[in-house]
């Protein structure tokens, strides 16, 4: 009796786990990716070749865990789910090992922007699922649908597709949720402020605006209308965004806002740019990384009032633009 209780309360915390930590992911695919790019990269496991497949990987990976999550908690296929969380979970303690015994990656990004874990903490994290999951493979039989087979397997099918296009939607538009420093409704300098906690960091790090020969952060976060115009890598944006972007930013001006890009590109590539397409701002310039924080959409569009974000948008949303 013992047992099976220890089984149930292991099933649906394992399956609860799964389903939260793919479900933070999921609204913000984008971030898996850059994190499996850092993963890939020639400084963690020197994997490179893998990094333009980094989306796709993350994307699958995504709904693998959430998808497996829910298949333990309606008890569907139980032993080859049991198998699966398994496998996956293997491959999550090695990364997760590898990070924090060699000190590569300072955050795994198991659960997304949502929850800051050190590696040593999702390490033992991963250690007590395998330690679960591993008890339910021996009780697999244990394991028993909840509901009836059609109604599972409608659920699960109907959970993929759910799953499925939000992923589509979010890879379109912008994460349905934000859990970074650069939400809107959160205030830049203030998150730029350093905790009581001398070994906490402030939640926005190497945030700046600089031209050609001045630091100009200060002076656009104090003013009352900005709009940022986001293109993190001008190789690696949407060509086709720029004729939008040039309406959004000639309204936006007409409306008395600051209109500036910002870029981590080469300031020769700016300019070419700036000039094919017309456009009626001059570029200033920031960490990439920041700026992938900041958007995940490249070219993407921030308004700013003092210091405040009030609104976001991918590029192909120029149209919904209300300023």
């Amino acid at each position: 009796m013992f047992i099976k209780l220890l089984v149930h309360l292991s099933r649906i915390f394992v399956g609860a786990m799964f389903v939260f930590s793919g479900f933070v992911k999921l609204v913000d695919p984008i971030g898996s990716q850059y994190k499996f790019e850092e993963y890939f990269g020639e400084s963690v496991l020197n994997l490179e070749f893998l990094i333009p497949y980094a989306l796709p990987f993350s994307i699958v990976l995504i709904i693998a865990e959430i998808m497996l999550g829910v298949m333990l908690l309606l008890g569907y296929k139980s032993k080859i789910t049991v198998w699966s969380l398994l496998g996956l979970t293997t491959i999550f303690l090695f990364l997760t090992w590898y990070s924090a015994y060699y000190n590569k990656v300072t955050d795994c990004g198991c659960f997304g922007d949502a929850i800051k874990l050190t590696p040593w903490e999702t390490f033992w994290k991963n250690v007590l699922l395998i330690a679960l999951i591993i008890l339910l493979l021996f009780r697999v039989k244990d394991i028993k649908e909840i509901l009836s087979k059609k109604v599972t397997l409608a659920i699960t099918l109907l959970s993929l597709i759910s799953f499925s296009y939000i992923t589509y939607h979010v890879l379109n538009h912008l994460p349905i949720i934000d859990f970074r420093a650069y939400a809107v409704g959160k205030n830049i300098p203030e998150g730029m402020e350093y905790p009581e906690d001398p070994n906490e960091m402030p939640a926005v790090k190497d945030f700046f605006l600089e031209d050609t020969q001045n630091d100009l952060t200060s002076e656009i976060l104090a003013m009352n209308k900005v709009l940022l115009v986001i293109v993190y890598d001008i190789e690696k944006s949407d060509k086709e965004a720029f004729a939008q972007i040039k309406k959004v930013a000639d309204q936006a001006i007409k409306k008395g806002y600051n209109v500036y890009g910002v870029s981590a590109s080469f300031e020769d590539d700016l300019i070419l740019m700036q000039n094919k397409y017309d456009l009626p701002f001059n570029f200033l310039f920031c960490d990439s990384t920041t700026l992938k924080t900041m958007i995940r959409a490249n070219p993407g569009i921030m308004t700013l009032s003092k210091g405040t974000v009030t609104g976001k948008w991918n590029w192909k949303d120029a149209d919904d633009i209300e300023l």
